[in-house]
């Protein structure tokens, strides 16, 4: 649920701030299933040029239908407004904390090696493990592609997610999800236990030390090196604060462009340090 909170915060921040590419022309869009079909079987020529074969394609998009309630969740969105002391009293509750105090415990060793290699400490990756997923409890259960070609579709965003769409075939070309039918996410596309975008998957994912193929989905301590790598490459300085006013609240902020969430991150985070 954390995460679709998270997108509801920002959208208005992202839809402003992401986009560079011009719109889509309003013909190769739409805000409905009407022309979807028609639009993904001419699609499939584009991904193919950016190497994605037809078993991939066919793999992840075949037999794809158009989902209302992606359309419905992207068109009303809205900002949930800008009390930060709200939202945190809601989000950051005793048990949530206490939670997030036996998870830094336990994953203590893992949490140690992923800051000794990016720098960022296990209660701020913990407070993101806790906020977008309930610490993995509550990854989606939107039908990723289904979600991704949607969206790709719709005219509101459609440069942004048709580049995310291809990012997540292309995962599919690498054999990173040999079974996409069955992946599950945020009704935007956000994927795993700290929902990562495709391409932030496909920038950052990592395992903790580096080594073999990293799971986002399954594997708790992949999923958070690679919130530590993104966090990383965003300008996260090692040993430096991450409240707001201090050097690594801009990074925090990079993963979610709210303030009010952005905070909400930095005071769990502080909660579970013993601040």
């Amino acid at each position: 649920m954390a995460g679709r909170i998270k997108k509801l915060l920002a959208a208005a921040a992202v839809a402003g701030s992401v986009l560079a590419a011009p719109a889509a022309r309003a013909e190769d869009c739409g805000k409905g299933p009407d022309g979807f079909h028609e639009w993904l079987a001419g699609f499939r020529q584009i991904a193919a040029r950016d190497g994605v074969s037809e078993a991939s394609f066919e793999a992840a998009l075949g037999g794809v239908s158009y989902d209302t309630s992606v359309g419905a969740h992207d068109r009303g969105v809205v900002m949930l407004g800008h009390n930060f002391e709200a939202f945190a009293a809601a989000h950051v509750t005793p048990g949530i904390v206490s939670r997030g105090k036996a998870l830094l415990a336990k994953n203590a060793a893992t949490l140690s090696a992923i800051e000794q290699r990016f720098g960022v400490p296990g209660a701020i990756l913990v407070a993101i493990w806790g906020l977008e997923t309930s610490f993995g409890g509550d990854n989606g259960s939107y039908p990723t592609f289904a979600a991704l070609a949607t969206l790709a579709w719709d005219c509101r965003r459609a440069d942004r997610f048709r580049a995310e769409l291809i990012d997540a075939l292309t995962l599919v070309e690498k054999g990173v999800w040999p079974n996409p039918k069955s992946l599950r996410g945020a009704w935007a596309g956000e994927i795993g236990q700290t929902q990562l975008m495709p391409s932030a998957i496909m920038m950052f994912a990592t395992t903790p030390d580096g080594a073999g193929t990293a799971d986002v989905v399954h594997n708790s301590g992949d999923a958070l090196a690679s919130t530590a790598a993104f966090l990383a490459a965003h300008g996260w300085q090692r040993g430096a604060g991450w409240n707001e006013g201090e050097p690594n609240f801009p990074a925090i902020l990079q993963w979610n462009a709210s303030p009010v969430y952005a905070k909400t991150i930095a005071l769990f985070g502080d909660r579970l340090a013993g601040r």
